[in-house]
């Protein structure tokens, strides 16, 4: 299932945006899901989904290092 998931960004980068951060959490919980974009009685759940992941990807992200250094600069 997870093949198809593109990278949205190079693996290292000195800067990682939100945005960056957003659409990866997007895409992912549309794969999860099955949906593009969720009927209205799902949309709280699917946002709150969203938030939720891009959340733990800036946790990651913070955690990560690069040969030393952070993988990413705020």
């Amino acid at each position: 299932m997870c093949r198809s998931i593109k990278t949205l960004r190079e693996p290292y980068v000195p800067e990682v945006t939100p945005a960056d951060i957003d659409a990866a959490a997007l895409q992912y919980v549309r794969k999860i899901s099955g949906f593009r974009a969720p009927a209205a009685h799902n949309a709280a759940a699917f946002d709150a989904a969203v938030a939720a992941v891009a959340a733990a990807t800036a946790t990651l992200l913070d955690h990560l290092e690069v040969r030393g250094g952070s993988a990413r600069s705020r």
